[in-house]
């Protein structure tokens, strides 16, 4: 470390301690709150850290500028925050059961096979033969039906 740069070091480190003497302060960190932040509010003592071993003469500088050279220093006062809660929240888009029913049906009548089995609800294995025996009472054939009793059975037999 060159001589200059341990002199610029010393030199803060005494003007630090006579800006905490003023300030009748207990520790480095309260000089914070009588430095303005470059966006408003008072400086973070992480920026203070992070000048005082990066830009030890800008830190000096505003030292002297609102501490030292100062009758009275002022404490700042904190940059504003949102208040809580304010944060932007993503809205939930709720479908009613009958919405959900016409985006089926647009889907049927294409003939989106991979839509339909997003948006169709989990049947039970049961729920499904149940329904499956309906038709074939009927002597209605349905291969959307099939297909889901087919997938259960399938999935069933993987656990």
């Amino acid at each position: 470390m060159p001589l200059i740069e341990i002199k610029k070091k010393e030199e803060l480190e005494k003007l630090i301690e006579k800006a905490i003497k003023k300030l009748r302060a207990a520790k480095e960190n309260e000089l914070c709150k009588y430095l303005p932040g470059e966006t408003g509010g008072y400086m973070h003592h992480f920026t203070l850290r992070k000048l005082k071993n990066l830009d030890p003469e800008k830190l000096a500088s505003l030292i002297q500028k609102f501490i030292i050279e100062t009758d009275t220093p002022n404490a700042l006062s904190p940059k504003q925050r949102a208040p809580r809660g304010s944060r932007k929240q993503h809205e939930m888009i709720n479908f009613t059961r009958s919405d959900i029913e016409k985006v089926l049906d647009l889907a049927r009548k294409v003939g989106d096979k991979d839509l339909l089995a997003r948006f169709s609800p989990r049947r039970s294995l049961a729920a499904l033969k149940r329904e499956l025996i309906r038709s074939i009472r009927e002597s209605c054939i349905n291969l959307d039906l099939w297909a889901a009793y087919v997938e259960s059975i399938e999935d069933q037999n993987k656990k």
